[in-house]
């Protein structure tokens, strides 16, 4: 019983054996041929204004991650817009009243952090 198991399973073995080796050869290759010098630009403060090799025990500010729940959000209610925009012919109307809903209490939720000044960035 386990020989046609194996059989069936032996090509994934193969792809993730060839991805693994595929995968160590990059990095291996990155490490031996590139430039391994840091600049004065490379050991500069990010965009979001940190340094890039600080104490990693000091307060982080919590608007970033209001900012990333955010974005999950409303990326997600785009990821439901997709397929719904697709199916609508077949849905009819309580599909398209449904998402009517889904959007209002989405908008209300945008409009309630708006006033709050979640998204004010001092």
């Amino acid at each position: 019983m386990t020989q046609p198991l194996l059989g069936e399973y032996f090509p994934i073995l193969v792809f993730l054996v060839i991805a693994g080796g595929i995968a160590a050869a990059m990095v291996g290759g990155s490490l031996l041929v590139a430039r391994q010098k840091p600049n004065p630009e490379k050991l500069s403060a990010y965009e979001c204004g940190f340094e890039p090799f600080d104490d990693t025990r000091r307060r982080f500010d919590v608007r970033f991650y209001l900012v990333a729940i955010l974005f999950i959000i409303f990326d997600l209610e785009v990821a439901f817009l997709f397929p719904w925009a697709v199916s609508l012919g077949q849905i009819g109307w309580f599909g398209f009243l449904s998402m009517v809903a889904f959007l209002g209490v989405l908008t209300v939720g945008f409009v309630y952090e708006w006033r709050k000044g979640a998204l004010d960035w001092e």
